[in-house]
């Protein structure tokens, strides 16, 4: 197992909750038509704490539960940034936790 999967566990459970402390978590999913985009981020289709609730951290939470390969690099932070430029400081703990991400899949084990 990859020394990595606890602390990318947690991390994951850490960016949920941030997302429901900002009222960014949704109950209804989006239409499938939106969540199959081709973009990266879905930018086309979602907003940006909808790829994350939708797309982002179930795909991670499958690859961790059924111990897949995890991703060589990540550059989520930097597309958070863009996409909350508007709300830097309501936004700054999700930056936060989405750089850890990014740092902790970066780190090679």
């Amino acid at each position: 197992m990859d020394a990595r999967v606890p602390k990318l566990a947690e991390q994951l459970l850490l960016i949920e909750r941030e997302l429901r402390l900002l009222g960014f978590w949704s109950a209804e999913s989006p239409a499938d038509e939106a969540l199959a985009s081709l973009e990266p981020f879905c930018v086309d289709t979602l907003s940006f704490e909808e790829w994350l609730q939708w797309i982002f951290l179930p795909r991670m939470k499958v690859l961790i539960e059924q111990e897949k390969v995890l991703p060589e690099t990540s550059g989520i932070r930097p597309m958070a940034e863009v996409a909350y430029r508007e709300q830097p400081v309501e936004t700054r703990r999700l930056l936060e936790l989405l750089g850890e991400f990014d740092r902790l899949i970066n780190r090679k084990v």
